[in-house]
């Protein structure tokens, strides 16, 4: 994977965001679009996974859960990737504005990037992604008739997704946005740029 030129902060100082939540919850439009916004590296963990296992970031997988690269191992070795991505970034330049897109559904796993990402003078904010079930569905029915979704996302994936999800309460104020993101996306990015203002600084 090529490594993209990292974005300087306008505040002097390295800035990671990370988008997470449950599949079709717009997290990966929203990432995208702030990233491209404010000149950050992006990265999405659906893509990072293909590319890891030499299919077309396009090419549909039709795995349950847990199984192919899907599996407990290929995730482990796409989140182990996007930590990897991002610290080189950081090392490269500490001013690096650098986004993560993926579900970062379990406490271990955010503590986990907390471990190894999280240092004195560079903003980590997880911004968590929701909205309504009936949304979710019509996003899902949508982006299966879409040949350029990168996401494998299905109802019956997000049903058992549903059950794992940990709620984000280890994060403190000033470490975690919620944001609902059944708004028009430039609604989106500007509210969240409000919000990041107002209670992050």
């Amino acid at each position: 994977m090529d490594m993209p030129v990292p974005a300087k902060t306008e505040e002097g100082q390295g800035r990671l965001l990370v988008f997470f939540g449950m599949i079709a919850t717009g997290k990966s439009t929203l990432a995208a679009a702030w990233a491209e916004a404010r000149g950050c590296v992006y990265y999405n963990s659906d893509r990072v996974r293909k590319e890891m296992a030499g299919i077309q970031p396009v090419a549909r997988q039709r795995e349950s859960m847990d199984q192919g690269i899907y599996s407990s191992k290929s995730s482990r070795r796409t989140y182990d990737r996007l930590l990897d991505l991002a610290s080189t970034h950081f090392a490269a330049d500490p001013q690096a504005c650098v986004v993560l897109d993926g579900s970062y559904q379990s406490l271990a796993e955010r503590d986990l990037l907390r471990a190894r990402l999280e240092r004195p003078g560079r903003q980590l904010l997880f911004v968590h992604c929701v909205c309504a079930e009936e949304v979710m569905r019509q996003r899902m029915d949508q982006r299966a008739q879409d040949p350029s979704a990168i996401s494998d996302g299905r109802w019956e994936i997000y049903l058992r997704q549903k059950v794992r999800f940990q709620a984000p309460d280890e994060l403190l104020p000033g470490q975690l946005l919620t944001i609902d993101t059944n708004r028009p996306l430039a609604q989106l990015v500007s509210g969240l740029a409000r919000q990041m203002a107002a209670e992050v600084g």
